[in-house]
C-alpha cells in the first residue's frame, strides 16, 4: 500500500472511530433513560438492566454507524481542507479523486459492520432483548415486584409485600393499591399466593380487607369488605409485540414470506447499507473549504441530509407496511437515488470549469 494511502485511511479512521465513540455514548444515554422509564412502569425487570442495555444497543448500531462514518469523513477530509494538506496534494497531482481508494479501506468495513448488524446482529438481539423480558415476567419475583418496597404497577397502581419466597410464589403482609377513573381500590392482605391461569398472572390474596370508594374524597361511599380469598389479575407486561413479528424473525425467514410487513422490515434491514455508502461519499466534496472557512455549515448539511434520508426511510417503510407503496418499489425509490447523489457528487468535485471564450 502506498504511503499516502495508509496514512489518510488512518486520519480517516480515527476520526470515523472518535465519532462512533462519542454517538455510541449519546445513544446508550439514550437507551438506558428508556430503559428505566419501562421499569418504573413496571414493564422491564429491573435484573435485566445491563442485558437489556447492551441488546438494545446493537439493534440501534444499523442507525448509529452511518452517522458516525459520515460525521468521521467530514472532520477528516474537513481537517485536510483546513490544514492546506488538500492543496498541497492537488498541487502535486493528487486530487479528490484519489481518495477514493483510502476512504473506501475505511468506508467498506464500516458498512459491512452495518450490512452484520442490521441483516444478523440486530434482528437476533431484538429477539434476544423480547424474549429474555416475557420470560422473566413470568415469575413475579424478577417482574420488579421486591420485598419491603412499594413497586409501581403497569395499570398506575402501586403494590408492596413484606416478605417474599424464594421462588417468588408466596407472599405475606401484602398491600395494593389501585386507582380506576375516579375510584380507589385498596386490598391488604396477611398472605397470598401467585400462580397463572391460562398465561394469565393471578395473585390470591388470603384472610384480608377491601377498601372501595371515591379516589377525591368529596363523599363518603366507601365500601369496607373481609375475605376469605380474593383473587385479582395482575397487568400483564406489555407483550403486544410478539416474537412472530417481522421485527423479531430473521432476514432469511423475511427473504421467505412476501406479506407486505415482512417486505417493509426486510427493506428496512437493507437501507442503512446503502445509505451508509452514499453518505460516505458524499463526505468528500462536502467537507470542501477554504483554510479559512467554518465546517460549521457542511456539518449542518451533513446531519440535514442524514436526518432526511432516515426520516423518509421510516415513513417509506411504513407506508410499505401499510400497503400504500406496492411491495416491488421497496426503498428503492430513496436508496438509489441517494447512492446516485453521492457518486454524482464525488464524481465532479474538483473538477475545473472549461474556460468559457469570449467573442
Amino acid at each position: 500500500m502506498p504511503k499516502l494511502d495508509r496514512y489518510l485511511s488512518a486520519e480517516f479512521a480515527r476520526a470515523v472511530l472518535a465519532a462512533l465513540v462519542v454517538l455510541g455514548m449519546v445513544s446508550l444515554g439514550g437507551v438506558f433513560a428508556d430503559l428505566i422509564g419501562e421499569m418504573a412502569s413496571g414493564k422491564v425487570p429491573p435484573t435485566l438492566l445491563l442485558s437489556q442495555l447492551g441488546l438494545r444497543l446493537v439493534g440501534y448500531l444499523p442507525l448509529i454507524l452511518p452517522l458516525g462514518l459520515l460525521l468521521g469523513l467530514l472532520l477528516s477530509v474537513g481537517r485536510l481542507y483546513r490544514d492546506s494538506e488538500m492543496h498541497v496534494l492537488t498541487a502535486a497531482g493528487v486530487g479528490p479523486r484519489r481518495l477514493l481508494r483510502p476512504l473506501l479501506l475505511v468506508a467498506l468495513p464500516v458498512v459491512a459492520l452495518i450490512g452484520a448488524c442490521s441483516l444478523w446482529l440486530g434482528p437476533w438481539a431484538n429477539q434476544m432483548a423480547r424474549g429474555m423480558v416475557i420470560e422473566a415476567n413470568k415469575n413475579l419475583l424478577v417482574a420488579g415486584l421486591e420485598p419491603g418496597r412499594f413497586t409501581p404497577m403497569s395499570n398506575g397502581g402501586v403494590a408492596y409485600a413484606g416478605e417474599m419466597s424464594s421462588d417468588g410464589r408466596r407472599l405475606s403482609r401484602i398491600f395494593i393499591f389501585r386507582e380506576r377513573g375516579d375510584r380507589m381500590d385498596v386490598a391488604t392482605a396477611g398472605s397470598g399466593e401467585l400462580y397463572r391461569d391460562q398465561g394469565v398472572r393471578v395473585l390470591a390474596l388470603l384472610d384480608g380487607f377491601r377498601v372501595e370508594g371515591p379516589a377525591s374524597g368529596a363523599d363518603l361511599d366507601y365500601r369496607l369488605m373481609h375475605y376469605k380469598r380474593n383473587e385479582m389479575e395482575l397487568p400483564q407486561s406489555d407483550d403486544s409485540s410478539k416474537l412472530d413479528d417481522p421485527e423479531f424473525q430473521p432476514t432469511l425467514a423475511l427473504l421467505r414470506n412476501a406479506a407486505a410487513p415482512s417486505r417493509a422490515e426486510l427493506h428496512w434491514r437493507i437501507a442503512p447499507v446503502l445509505l451508509a455508502l452514499a453518505f460516505a461519499l458524499m463526505a468528500v466534496p462536502m467537507a470542501r473549504s477554504s483554510p479559512r472557512q467554518s465546517r460549521h455549515g457542511a456539518m449542518l448539511l451533513a446531519f440535514l441530509a442524514y436526518l432526511v434520508g432516515i426520516f423518509m426511510m421510516m415513513l417509506g417503510t411504513r407506508w410499505l407496511a401499510e400497503g400504500k407503496l406496492p411491495v416491488a418499489a421497496g426503498l428503492w425509490w430513496l436508496l438509489l437515488p441517494m447512492l446516485g447523489l453521492g457518486i454524482w457528487l464525488y464524481a465532479r468535485d474538483g473538477r475545473v470549469a472549461r474556460p468559457r471564450w469570449k467573442r
